[in-house]
């Protein structure tokens, strides 16, 4: 769920104003700025991506940093071309972000979109190298906590009691033909269709191009047509279809840990480090699948969904 109306009217004045300015990041005759010393603003920006969970993010960095003596607001921006320029610029401040797809989108801004991945499994190297692109354009990357966003396949509950699986490598070891419900693009990523049969040596016989997560994908799992569907670790929906997640045991999947992303000058000092640290201290994976299932399930506001669940943990007050 989006933001109210007054919200969405600023970002789109920030976007025609100030967006198209800072496309390509700062540049030689503003590099010092980069390398001083991290700065404290008492008025921070926070940017959401516009989908329930990086809107859920948003709102629980608001409510720590406004616990923290900050003023903040959130902004509601639909994309990273758009978001990540405004947070080299300092007319955002702080956005939710992902280790493995934020190296990956940055390296490719650094080099071209044809540039070899940076980001793996592994995230200390992913987190190296993603800090290293980051701080060349005057942002830091403070430490992920225990959530993950990755991509991530699920059969029906029935089909794993049926054949013992818990993991992709017991569907592998089955033997079985598996039909994959996916997006078109799986049939050639590495993550994907090639990566199962390669790690796992999944039989996929077919592709059925119903889209990453989809409603129709999943119920096509669910009634038999396929056998495996691609979806997200914190896909909210899954027990309402029957399905049950295999675990990515070999780790085919990249290191997309849920992280906050700030501008260094503005938003970089050790006071706002220390109230966005705090999540991390709680926030698990199936605790962002169960925020997300609030919104998108039981339709409760993101910024109610995030307040609640941060006073449960102890995290702000309960008045």
């Amino acid at each position: 769920m989006r933001a109210a109306g007054t919200v969405r009217t600023a970002v789109a004045a920030l976007a025609v104003v100030g967006f198209t300015g800072c496309a390509t990041g700062p540049s030689l005759e503003t590099r010092s700025a980069i390398t001083a010393s991290p700065g404290d603003s008492s008025e921070l920006a926070i940017g959401s991506a516009g989908f329930t969970e990086s809107e859920l993010l948003a709102r629980m960095y608001a409510a720590l940093l406004d616990h923290a003596g900050y003023r903040t607001h959130v902004l509601t921006v639909g994309n990273r071309e758009l978001y990540e320029p405004a947070l080299e610029a300092g007319q955002i401040d702080v956005v939710p972000e992902y280790a493995a797809t934020f190296a990956d989108w940055l390296n490719a801004k650094d080099n071209g979109s044809k540039a070899a991945p940076v980001a793996s499994p592994d995230l200390g190297t992913t987190m190296a190298v993603l800090r290293r692109l980051a701080a060349r354009r005057g942002l830091t990357v403070l430490p992920p906590g225990r959530a993950v966003d990755q991509n991530a396949f699920a059969v029906s509950a029935a089909y794993a009691r049926k054949h013992h699986l818990k993991t992709l490598s017991d569907l592998g070891r089955a033997q079985l033909p598996v039909r994959l419900a996916a997006g078109d693009e799986c049939v050639q990523r590495p993550f994907c269709a090639p990566g199962l049969r390669k790690k796992y040596g999944i039989d996929i016989t077919a592709i059925d191009p119903k889209g990453v997560g989809t409603t129709p994908a999943k119920q096509a799992v669910q009634n038999g047509q396929d056998q495996l569907v691609l979806t997200t670790s914190t896909d909210a929906t899954l027990d309402q279809f029957g399905l049950v997640l295999l675990a990515d045991d070999k780790k085919l999947q990249n290191a997309d840990y849920v992280l906050p992303v700030v501008n260094r000058a503005r938003a970089g000092g050790p006071r706002a480090t220390a109230a966005l640290n705090r999540l991390n201290t709680v926030l698990t994976t199936a605790d962002l699948a169960h925020l997300n299932e609030q919104v998108d399930s039981w339709r409760r506001l993101p910024a109610d969904v995030a307040r609640n669940y941060l006073v449960a943990k102890g995290l702000l007050p309960k008045s």
